[in-house]
């Protein structure tokens, strides 16, 4: 530990707050499994319907042995399960907190996407209505 300026009460209060180690692991763990292209496709798509693996391949336009692979993946995090209908299996998210995981992140993008697009029109809009280059209506202007 470095010599500094510490809060001390403060520090104390939340080492006594933190959560295990173990629990900040498995918290890590869940987030890289969110961390793969191919298995938001899949949780988006299950946020609107219960569906099969063919229906999931279709969707994200996938094979379907790619997408029952990340779909273990899936169910070894806990984040979808399935349900057996004959020979067909049905997946799902395994519950609500899948969704509101999945909307929170979405959310917390779009609204960085809004605020890059506010800025890059405020700088369009300021190029628009900034400083002009003017000639003199006086001075003639050189042949180039």
């Amino acid at each position: 530990m470095e010599d500094g300026i510490v809060d001390i009460e403060k520090v104390k209060k939340i080492k006594k707050i933190m959560p295990s180690d173990d629990l900040l692991f498995d918290i890590a763990e869940v987030f890289k499994v969110f961390g793969d292209t191919t298995r938001m496709k899949i949780i988006s798509a299950l946020l609107e319907a219960e569906l099969c693996v063919g229906d999931i391949a279709e969707i994200t336009n996938s094979t379907q042995s790619a997408i029952s692979h990340q779909l273990r993946v899936l169910k070894q995090a806990k984040l979808v399960k399935f349900r057996k209908e004959g020979k067909i299996v049905y997946y799902s998210l395994d519950d609500e907190h899948i969704s509101e995981m999945y909307e929170m992140a979405k959310r917390h993008i779009e609204e960085g996407y809004e605020h890059k697009w506010a800025k890059e029109n405020q700088s369009l809009e300021q190029n628009r209505t900034g400083p002009k280059c003017a000639v003199s209506k006086t001075e003639p202007v050189p042949n180039v």
